[in-house]
């Protein structure tokens, strides 16, 4: 069965960098579903979708997180890397990780990762 995994730290400081890393295991993705997606929930709120990156490497970003926010993907190793710059602790939140057709499309998603922003 195909899975989304999201991984890395559960406890960032404030100002710091927050980098996850999403890895495919147990098979592989339909062809179409090219996009990588990250998303995130914060307590109490709904699900705000961060970005996307294609097969090509073409990223998609939230306006609202743009300036901050850096995706990549590595297809050697089927895996997709989020990296969120200078968090305060309005970007704790679960982090998941999503692939689809299009960005901000998501027929596969993730667990998710919780992460804490606290010093």
């Amino acid at each position: 069965q195909v899975r989304l995994q999201e991984s890395g730290p559960g406890l960032v400081k404030p100002s710091q960098t927050l980098s996850l890393t999403c890895t495919v295991s147990g098979g592989s993705m339909p062809v179409n579903y090219r996009y990588w997606s990250w998303l995130r929930q914060p307590p109490g709120k709904g699900l705000e979708w961060m970005g996307s990156i294609d097969s090509s490497g073409t990223t998609y970003y939230s306006p609202s997180l743009k300036s901050r926010t850096s995706i990549s993907r590595d297809t050697s190793k089927n895996q997709s890397t989020l990296q969120l710059s200078s968090v305060t602790p309005e970007d704790t939140a679960r982090y998941y990780c999503a692939r689809g057709s299009g960005p901000n499309v998501y027929a596969f998603r993730g667990q998710g990762t919780q992460v804490t922003v606290s010093s």
